[in-house]
């Protein structure tokens, strides 16, 4: 058995061998460590016809990459490079002399499935297109079912030949908003103070006229482990809220921030020791940004986002008030001290360790600092962020009589399913329409 084990700090990573029989160790095949944290996602993967070696994943060179090993824990080749990320592994060919993968090599918004020869190293992309693919491979490794779309495609699905590139339409999906008056988004990038380019997703509001300023709702999140937008259909938004509030007459802004998801390593550890301190900067550039657009009425702007996001929201309309009139905050982290261990040291280290970062993250030191509306919202029954978190916000609000907003929905966790949904989405639409039109 193949074991990796990290300390507290998780900061040091060794994998270990165990016997399976005995549960005793046999030996640490090797180590890694880092100044931040080590975050292990993905156990060995062992070549098909070859269980004398093993392939690792690791970002140890600042990027998620392959690595081949013998079994005796001895490194043999890297055998992916670049300033991108292998994103998932999804299987061998029937002879196991090539191994398929998706990365992000073409940017980091866009999903490309590749073919890796393992002796040699060298990688062939087989789907085609600037989109975001899904891809099955069959047992033999000679057709791939790639199901992919981008922001002006709904949805193509093709089967494909390896070997050839040949490729055949199987499906190819007519746009599903034909029959609604609705227009796509702008997808760009703006520049951060680190110089680290954001992705944007902008939509204008409908009927746009260039003479008139709109208010504005800018959704975000922040967090590891996240990427709100992609080159897919709707630019990766799960639903149509967003087209739906440009239809209202809003602009609507969406942005990844430094902490999010699939930039590479140095993109997600800005945040360390500090949650929320790199996100509220690049918030603020984004701010910057919107206040240059002529149709942007910059006194009346809204701010929304969930979990991290809720709490990145709270932070920011505590951090910087007066920027937003009114922001909603759903299932939101109030305290850093409240969240699962292994989940905050990792980003923030102990208590005891960061005294400072985790002060500066307690927002219920903050809440005399409101200015204008804030609702929170949370599950009643939620078991990832505790209702303890945002009770002890509005418990310090009553206390220092600063007026918020809340609501809850009995019977649900962290997010609210289901049914249920499309009444957390008119709260938070009416909420934004009486304070913000």
């Amino acid at each position: 058995m193949y074991i990796a084990v990290l300390n507290r700090e998780q900061n040091h990573l060794k994998l270990n061998q165990y016997d399976a029989a005995t549960g005793d160790l046999i030996k640490t095949l090797f180590e890694e460590q880092d100044e931040k944290y080590v975050e292990p996602l993905v156990p060995v993967l062992f070549l098909k016809n070859d269980p004398s070696k093993f392939i690792w994943q690791s970002n140890r060179d600042g990027w998620n990459h392959l690595y081949l090993y013998q079994a005796n824990g001895k490194l043999i080749k890297q055998l992916t490079k670049g300033e991108w990320e292998v994103l998932d592994v999804k299987g061998f060919d029937a002879k196991g002399e090539n191994l398929f993968y998706v990365s992000t090599a073409e940017s980091p918004i866009t999903r490309n499935l590749y073919a890796l020869t393992i002796k040699t190293a060298k990688s062939k992309r087989l789907t085609k297109g600037t989109a975001v693919h899904h891809t099955q491979i069959s047992t033999s490794g000679k057709t791939v079912i790639d199901n992919f779309s981008n922001i002006d495609n709904p949805r193509t699905v093709q089967l494909l030949e390896t070997a050839t590139g040949k490729a055949k339409t199987l499906l190819q999906a007519k746009n599903p908003l034909t029959a609604y008056h609705t227009e796509k988004s702008n997808l760009y990038t703006i520049k951060s103070n680190s110089g680290d380019l954001l992705y944007c997703n902008l939509y204008k509001p409908l009927g746009y006229d260039s003479t008139k300023k709109y208010p504005v709702v800018v959704y975000w999140y922040g967090g590891s482990h996240a990427q709100l937008i992609t080159n897919s259909w709707n630019a990766g938004a799960g639903d149509y809220w967003f087209r739906y509030m440009a239809q209202q007459g809003f602009v609507v802004f969406v942005m990844d921030t430094r902490g999010s998801d699939n930039r590479g390593k140095a993109f997600e550890q800005s945040m360390f020791r500090k949650v929320g301190e790199v996100q509220m900067e690049d918030m603020l550039t984004a701010v910057a940004h919107l206040k240059t657009l002529p149709y942007v009425d910059a006194a009346n702007m809204g701010l929304f986002g969930w979990s991290f996001g809720g709490f990145n929201t709270v932070d920011f309309m505590l951090s910087h008030p007066g920027v937003f009139k009114a922001a909603v905050a759903g299932g939101p982290v109030i305290n850093w001290k409240l969240y699962e261990v292994m989940y905050t040291e990792r980003y923030m280290d102990t208590p005891l360790e960061n005294p400072k970062g985790y002060a500066d993250t307690d927002l219920t030191q903050k809440i005399s600092q409101l200015k204008g509306k804030l609702l929170l919202i949370h599950g009643l029954q939620d078991p990832v962020v505790l209702q303890q978190n945002s009770v002890s916000l509005v418990k310090s609000a009553v206390d220092q009589g600063v007026q918020v907003d809340y609501m809850i929905y009995p019977g649900h966790e962290h997010n609210v399913i289901g049914k249920d949904r499309a009444h957390l989405y008119q709260k938070v639409t009416d909420y934004l329409m009486m304070n913000l039109k």
